[in-house]
């Protein structure tokens, strides 16, 4: 069977993440800034924080961002469900725009008609790693003055308009997945890149039950090193020194691992039949190939995707 997904480790891999092992921390230590500073050099952000998956990324910017009860995002149907189910964990409802059928990213003729008085963000998908028509979405947020969040969780190495994604300053958050079928791993694991340091800084407190350590920071003054405050409701989404230890030697191999994929998917282009529709290409942007999905007419092929699917399995 031909899996969906694979990681690719090697021995590079297990030597980092033997080290991290054998250091004096497991998780909260020196390793994990160590991945958020190369990650966020690597996408041309100002900060990043790594955390526990793409879907906690997703919660802690929403959060950070102080969206809530009442409030709306608009996004794309065509994602994986965390998408939307991170806006409903802080009390926002989710306003669906349509896709451009050529991609399947959000299509921004017509996020406009959803924007209402409770709109708080624009939230586009770059779907199989493929960049939306990001300048048409700023555009459209900063008629609104709506947040911008750019779900990457798919598009880890991909550009646009000469800009990695992760790197638009124009952007409040962007986040990435490193989940094993992803472009790199730390087994389980996610990140929100941004370019302000306060912003980073609630990401980081959120990320960590909402303590906070520093006394120009608490409520009231700390009694000693040993003391802290919870100044507001956070969550649990750390991600450990072993697992970024993963992520530096993996975030390495990165580029090697996006020209692969690059080289895998003209080598599809030139050998799918005409009738097969590949993914479009565009030139202002390229595709990080999370994915390589076609379009089949299976009426006029006389199948099913199920039936497609099994015998390809």
């Amino acid at each position: 069977m031909l899996p969906y997904g694979r990681q690719t480790i090697d021995d590079t891999d297990i030597a980092a993440v033997v080290e991290a092992l054998r250091s004096p921390y497991l998780t909260c230590g020196p390793i994990v800034p160590r991945f958020e500073q190369a990650l966020a050099a690597k996408v041309g952000a100002g900060y990043a924080s790594a955390c526990s998956s793409g879907t906690a990324a997703l919660h802690l910017v929403y959060a950070a961002l102080d969206i809530g009860l009442g409030d709306e995002i608009i996004t794309t149907p065509i994602t994986f469900s965390a998408t939307a189910a991170a806006a409903y964990y802080v009390g926002a409802t989710v306003r669906f725009a349509d896709v451009d059928p050529r991609t399947g990213n959000i299509d921004p003729s017509t996020i406009e008609a959803f924007v209402t008085p409770r709109t708080r963000a624009i939230v586009p998908v770059h779907l199989a790693g493929m960049p939306a028509d990001m300048d048409s979405i700023h555009a459209i947020a900063k008629r609104h003055n709506l947040a911008v969040v750019e779900d990457a969780c798919h598009a880890l190495g991909a550009t646009y308009r000469d800009t990695p994604v992760g790197g638009d300053r124009r952007t409040a958050a962007t986040v990435f997945s490193f989940h094993p079928v992803k472009h790199v791993t730390t087994g389980e694991g996610g990140a929100v890149v941004c370019h302000d340091p306060s912003f980073k800084r609630r990401v980081d407190r959120l990320r960590q039950h909402g303590i906070e350590r520093d006394p120009a920071h608490t409520q009231q003054p700390l009694a000693g090193p040993w003391a802290y405050e919870v100044v507001e409701l956070g969550w649990n989404y750390r991600l450990p020194d072993l697992a970024c230890a993963l992520g530096i030697s993996q975030l390495g191999k990165l580029d090697a691992f996006v020209a692969r994929r690059r080289e895998l998917a003209a080598m599809y282009r030139k050998q799918l039949p005409a009738n097969i529709v590949a993914p479009r290409e565009q030139d202002d942007r390229q595709s990080a190939y999370h994915l390589f999905a076609v379009a089949i007419d299976w009426a006029k092929h006389g199948t099913t995707r199920a039936r497609v699917a099994t015998e390809l399995a």
